[in-house]
Protein backbone atom coordinates (compact mmCIF):
# COMPACT_ATOMS: atom_id res chain seq x y z
CA UNK A 1 0.00 0.00 0.00
CA UNK A 2 2.74 2.34 0.91
CA UNK A 3 4.66 1.58 -2.64
CA UNK A 4 1.41 2.56 -4.20
CA UNK A 5 0.82 5.98 -2.71
CA UNK A 6 4.74 6.69 -3.50
CA UNK A 7 4.31 5.45 -7.46
CA UNK A 8 1.08 7.87 -7.32
CA UNK A 9 2.96 11.01 -6.02
CA UNK A 10 5.64 10.49 -8.60
CA UNK A 11 3.17 10.55 -11.53
CA UNK A 12 1.96 13.44 -10.48
CA UNK A 13 5.39 15.54 -9.98
CA UNK A 14 5.95 13.60 -13.46
CA UNK A 15 3.09 15.24 -15.16
CA UNK A 16 3.19 18.31 -13.63
CA UNK A 17 7.09 19.27 -14.62
CA UNK A 18 6.19 17.45 -18.43
CA UNK A 19 3.08 19.81 -18.37
CA UNK A 20 5.23 23.36 -16.98
CA UNK A 21 7.86 21.88 -20.15
CA UNK A 22 5.93 21.79 -22.84
CA UNK A 23 4.00 24.87 -21.99
CA UNK A 24 7.78 26.78 -22.02
CA UNK A 25 7.97 25.18 -25.27
CA UNK A 26 4.84 26.30 -26.52
CA UNK A 27 5.40 29.98 -25.13
CA UNK A 28 9.69 29.94 -27.02
CA UNK A 29 7.78 29.01 -30.17
CA UNK A 30 4.87 31.67 -30.04
CA UNK A 31 7.77 34.37 -29.21
CA UNK A 32 9.71 33.04 -32.46
CA UNK A 33 7.42 33.48 -34.41
CA UNK A 34 6.48 36.74 -33.68
CA UNK A 35 10.26 37.33 -34.86
CA UNK A 36 10.91 35.79 -37.77
CA UNK A 37 13.27 37.45 -40.07
CA UNK A 38 14.39 39.76 -36.94
CA UNK A 39 17.31 39.21 -35.04
CA UNK A 40 17.70 39.29 -30.96
CA UNK A 41 19.66 42.51 -31.09
CA UNK A 42 18.74 44.37 -33.61
CA UNK A 43 20.95 47.33 -34.43
CA UNK A 44 19.90 50.67 -35.50
CA UNK A 45 22.75 52.76 -37.55
CA UNK A 46 23.35 55.85 -39.05
CA UNK A 47 25.94 55.96 -42.09
CA UNK A 48 27.82 58.87 -43.48
CA UNK A 49 30.08 59.84 -45.70
CA UNK A 50 32.88 61.91 -45.17
CA UNK A 51 35.80 63.47 -47.24
CA UNK A 52 39.10 65.01 -46.43
CA UNK A 53 41.80 66.67 -49.14
CA UNK A 54 45.59 67.51 -48.99
CA UNK A 55 47.52 69.21 -51.15
CA UNK A 56 51.26 67.69 -51.41
CA UNK A 57 54.21 69.33 -53.70
CA UNK A 58 56.34 66.82 -55.93
CA UNK A 59 59.79 66.01 -54.20
CA UNK A 60 60.66 63.60 -56.65
CA UNK A 61 61.33 63.85 -60.08
CA UNK A 62 62.59 60.64 -62.60
CA UNK A 63 63.47 61.13 -65.76
CA UNK A 64 64.65 58.93 -68.43
CA UNK A 65 67.51 59.65 -70.30
CA UNK A 66 68.95 57.70 -73.02
CA UNK A 67 71.38 56.98 -76.71
CA UNK A 68 70.51 55.42 -79.67
CA UNK A 69 73.64 54.37 -82.11
CA UNK A 70 74.07 52.57 -85.55
CA UNK A 71 77.32 51.51 -86.63
CA UNK A 72 78.29 48.41 -89.54
CA UNK A 73 78.93 45.80 -86.42
CA UNK A 74 77.84 45.20 -83.49
CA UNK A 75 81.42 45.92 -81.49
CA UNK A 76 81.07 49.43 -83.08
CA UNK A 77 77.96 50.61 -81.56
CA UNK A 78 78.42 48.88 -78.44
CA UNK A 79 81.20 50.90 -77.87
CA UNK A 80 80.01 54.19 -78.77
CA UNK A 81 76.99 53.57 -76.78
CA UNK A 82 78.75 52.68 -73.77
CA UNK A 83 81.01 54.99 -73.91
CA UNK A 84 78.58 57.41 -74.16
CA UNK A 85 76.35 56.34 -71.39
CA UNK A 86 78.99 55.73 -69.00
CA UNK A 87 80.15 59.29 -69.59
CA UNK A 88 76.47 60.14 -68.65
CA UNK A 89 76.20 58.02 -65.28
CA UNK A 90 79.57 59.82 -64.55
CA UNK A 91 78.10 63.17 -64.75
CA UNK A 92 75.29 62.11 -62.36
CA UNK A 93 77.08 60.86 -59.72
CA UNK A 94 80.09 63.08 -59.52
CA UNK A 95 78.56 66.66 -60.89
CA UNK A 96 74.79 66.08 -59.82
CA UNK A 97 75.41 64.04 -56.58
CA UNK A 98 73.10 61.28 -57.36
CA UNK A 99 73.16 58.41 -55.40
CA UNK A 100 73.85 55.21 -57.28
CA UNK A 101 71.04 53.78 -56.44
CA UNK A 102 68.62 56.12 -57.86
CA UNK A 103 70.21 55.62 -61.41
CA UNK A 104 68.85 52.69 -62.98
CA UNK A 105 69.17 50.53 -66.33
CA UNK A 106 65.00 50.22 -68.11
CA UNK A 107 66.29 49.43 -71.45
CA UNK A 108 69.03 48.00 -73.63
CA UNK A 109 68.50 46.62 -77.18
CA UNK A 110 70.58 46.02 -79.80
CA UNK A 111 68.57 45.41 -83.17
CA UNK A 112 69.78 44.91 -87.01
CA UNK A 113 68.91 47.70 -89.21
CA UNK A 114 67.41 47.32 -93.24
CA UNK A 115 66.86 49.41 -95.81
CA UNK A 116 64.51 48.13 -98.69
CA UNK A 117 64.69 48.49 -102.35
CA UNK A 118 62.43 47.20 -104.62
CA UNK A 119 61.60 44.68 -102.77
CA UNK A 120 64.92 43.38 -101.55
CA UNK A 121 66.06 44.01 -97.98
CA UNK A 122 69.64 45.12 -97.74
CA UNK A 123 71.59 45.18 -94.59
CA UNK A 124 72.44 48.53 -93.28
CA UNK A 125 74.14 48.12 -89.44
CA UNK A 126 73.05 47.57 -86.12
CA UNK A 127 71.14 50.01 -83.77
CA UNK A 128 72.36 49.74 -80.16
CA UNK A 129 69.76 51.68 -77.80
CA UNK A 130 70.34 51.91 -73.94
CA UNK A 131 67.99 54.55 -71.43
CA UNK A 132 68.35 55.16 -67.70
CA UNK A 133 66.17 56.49 -65.59
CA UNK A 134 67.38 58.98 -62.74
CA UNK A 135 65.87 59.64 -59.83
CA UNK A 136 65.92 63.22 -58.54
CA UNK A 137 65.64 64.30 -54.69
CA UNK A 138 66.60 67.94 -55.29
CA UNK A 139 63.92 69.19 -57.72
CA UNK A 140 65.91 72.35 -59.12
CA UNK A 141 68.42 70.26 -60.58
CA UNK A 142 65.75 68.82 -63.40
CA UNK A 143 66.12 71.84 -65.59
CA UNK A 144 70.30 71.47 -65.59
CA UNK A 145 70.36 68.09 -65.71
CA UNK A 146 67.94 68.40 -69.20
CA UNK A 147 70.42 70.82 -70.39
CA UNK A 148 73.39 68.42 -69.49
CA UNK A 149 71.56 65.40 -71.76
CA UNK A 150 71.98 67.82 -74.46
CA UNK A 151 75.46 68.76 -73.99
CA UNK A 152 76.72 65.08 -73.48
CA UNK A 153 75.12 64.48 -76.98
CA UNK A 154 71.73 62.17 -75.87
CA UNK A 155 69.32 61.74 -78.34
CA UNK A 156 66.69 60.14 -76.60
CA UNK A 157 64.94 61.86 -73.57
CA UNK A 158 61.59 60.85 -72.26
CA UNK A 159 59.25 60.75 -69.42
CA UNK A 160 59.79 62.98 -67.12
CA UNK A 161 57.32 62.36 -64.01
CA UNK A 162 57.10 63.88 -60.39
CA UNK A 163 55.90 61.94 -57.59
CA UNK A 164 55.77 62.28 -53.95
CA UNK A 165 58.33 60.85 -51.85
CA UNK A 166 56.19 60.13 -48.47
CA UNK A 167 52.70 59.95 -49.97
CA UNK A 168 51.35 57.66 -47.19
CA UNK A 169 51.67 60.87 -44.51
CA UNK A 170 49.86 62.74 -47.24
CA UNK A 171 47.11 60.13 -47.05
CA UNK A 172 46.76 59.56 -43.67
CA UNK A 173 46.39 63.64 -42.89
CA UNK A 174 43.25 63.06 -45.65
CA UNK A 175 42.19 60.31 -44.11
CA UNK A 176 41.88 62.25 -40.23
CA UNK A 177 39.72 65.09 -42.18
CA UNK A 178 37.55 62.55 -43.79
CA UNK A 179 36.77 60.86 -40.28
CA UNK A 180 36.16 64.01 -39.04
CA UNK A 181 33.83 65.27 -41.45
CA UNK A 182 31.95 62.31 -41.45
CA UNK A 183 31.72 62.60 -37.68
CA UNK A 184 30.19 65.97 -37.55
CA UNK A 185 27.92 65.32 -40.50
CA UNK A 186 26.60 62.33 -37.94
CA UNK A 187 26.36 64.31 -34.71
CA UNK A 188 24.28 66.83 -37.70
CA UNK A 189 21.79 64.06 -38.49
CA UNK A 190 21.82 62.57 -34.67
CA UNK A 191 20.58 65.90 -33.43
CA UNK A 192 18.00 66.67 -35.95
CA UNK A 193 16.78 62.88 -35.41
CA UNK A 194 16.97 63.29 -31.46
CA UNK A 195 18.97 60.12 -30.96
CA UNK A 196 22.45 59.78 -29.99
CA UNK A 197 25.35 58.29 -31.38
CA UNK A 198 27.29 55.05 -30.22
CA UNK A 199 30.02 53.23 -31.54
CA UNK A 200 31.44 53.20 -35.35
CA UNK A 201 30.11 49.71 -36.65
CA UNK A 202 31.82 50.04 -39.80
CA UNK A 203 34.63 51.66 -41.99
CA UNK A 204 35.41 51.93 -45.31
CA UNK A 205 37.29 54.47 -47.67
CA UNK A 206 38.22 54.99 -51.13
CA UNK A 207 40.95 57.21 -52.21
CA UNK A 208 42.00 59.56 -55.63
CA UNK A 209 44.73 61.56 -56.44
CA UNK A 210 44.99 64.39 -59.05
CA UNK A 211 48.68 64.36 -60.23
CA UNK A 212 50.80 66.75 -61.23
CA UNK A 213 51.08 68.16 -64.95
CA UNK A 214 54.38 66.38 -66.00
CA UNK A 215 56.45 67.07 -68.77
CA UNK A 216 56.63 64.63 -71.25
CA UNK A 217 58.73 63.50 -74.12
CA UNK A 218 59.47 60.79 -76.33
CA UNK A 219 61.76 61.79 -79.16
CA UNK A 220 65.30 61.74 -81.20
CA UNK A 221 67.53 64.53 -81.77
CA UNK A 222 68.76 64.28 -85.42
CA UNK A 223 72.44 63.78 -85.30
CA UNK A 224 73.04 67.12 -87.58
CA UNK A 225 70.22 69.35 -84.81
CA UNK A 226 73.14 70.51 -82.89
CA UNK A 227 73.20 69.08 -79.31
CA UNK A 228 72.39 71.31 -76.19
CA UNK A 229 70.61 74.82 -76.05
CA UNK A 230 68.26 76.26 -73.50
CA UNK A 231 66.72 73.57 -71.23
CA UNK A 232 63.08 74.42 -70.42
CA UNK A 233 61.96 75.72 -66.86
CA UNK A 234 60.23 72.81 -64.99
CA UNK A 235 57.40 73.25 -62.71
CA UNK A 236 56.12 70.21 -60.76
CA UNK A 237 53.10 71.69 -59.63
CA UNK A 238 50.81 70.10 -57.16
CA UNK A 239 49.17 67.05 -56.41
CA UNK A 240 45.89 66.59 -54.56
CA UNK A 241 45.31 63.56 -52.71
CA UNK A 242 41.46 63.28 -51.37
CA UNK A 243 39.94 60.22 -49.00
CA UNK A 244 36.55 59.59 -48.98
CA UNK A 245 35.25 57.74 -45.83
CA UNK A 246 32.45 56.32 -45.15
CA UNK A 247 31.27 55.18 -41.10
CA UNK A 248 28.65 53.36 -39.54
CA UNK A 249 27.70 54.48 -36.28
CA UNK A 250 25.42 53.08 -33.74
CA UNK A 251 22.48 55.00 -32.51
CA UNK A 252 20.97 55.04 -29.12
Amino acid sequence: MENKKILKVFVAVFLTVGTIYLAILSWNAIKAHDYIGVSEEQRHSITVIGEGEVIGVPDIAKIQLGYSVEKKTVAAAQTDNTDKMNAVIKKMKDDFKVDEKDIKTINYSIYAQYDWNKGTQIFRGYEVSQSLEVKLREMEKVSQILDTAGELGLNQIGSLTFEIDDEEALKQEARIKAIEAAKTKAEDLAKVAGVKLGRIISFSESSSQVAPVAYRSSYKLAEDAGMGGAAPEIEAGSSEIKIIATVEYEIL
